[in-house]
């Protein structure tokens, strides 16, 4: 109803002033006109041109200049606090690199116990932006992250390329064996992919038999 719908708004309203006045230390005359000019996040604040700071009723050059340092002051504390949270929570270092994540969604991760790259290999892509948040990531761009997880997992680009000789041995077993399987009725399962297929099996721990 148009009660409700006003409702809806004056509450985003306020959410996002009371945003404003958290991260820019600002009083809630100002914080509601950054709102009313269509700002809705510090970051927004932090990153946008100096003009349309300045050409708010009220504000100058001096005052967008200093608005926009006092975003850049807590984008970068809260980076501090949420890559603190994230080693806390355990989130490896692998799984940092491996995209272009923010500390705040690698902090997502780990209290969604993707903390390893497995982990992470072991998801979907509808799955990661379910975590992350679906307006972050596209489909083409969780899918992607999930597939480079997957890859290096199996490649053993993380902490499972220093396996010992015996283990090595055993997962090129798994390796020719698979791969000299003769698969009918796809192309999709070449010798390549037989390999890594069998590498991720024996990484696991896993068996395959074939009845």
């Amino acid at each position: 109803t148009e009660a409700e719908e006003s409702e809806r708004r004056s509450e985003e309203v306020k959410t996002r002033s009371q945003l404003f006045i958290d991260g820019l230390d600002v009083d809630d005359v100002i914080a509601h006109l950054l709102v009313a000019e269509g700002f809705s996040s510090v970051e927004e604040i932090a990153y946008c041109e100096d003009g349309d700071l300045a050409d708010i009723e009220g504000f100058d050059a001096d005052v967008a200049i200093e608005l926009k340092q006092r975003a850049l002051n807590f984008l970068e504390e809260q980076e501090r606090i949420d890559s603190e949270k994230r080693v806390a929570l355990g989130v490896a270092d692998d799984v940092a690199e491996l995209a272009d994540f923010t500390a705040a969604q690698l902090v997502k991760l780990g209290e969604n116990g993707v903390k390893l790259l497995d982990d992470l290999a072991d998801l979907s892509g509808d799955e990661l932006r379910e975590i992350l948040g679906k307006d972050t990531l596209t489909e083409d761009e969780a899918n992607a992250i999930i597939m480079a997880a997957r890859q290096s997992y199996i490649t053993g680009l993380s902490d499972l390329a220093e396996l010992t000789a015996t283990v090595q041995s055993c997962v090129s077993l798994w390796e020719a064996a698979l791969a000299s399987a003769d698969v009918a009725g796809t192309d999709m399962l070449d010798r390549r992919c037989m390999a890594l297929l069998a590498r991720s099996l024996a990484l696991r721990g896993e068996a395959l038999f074939l009845i």
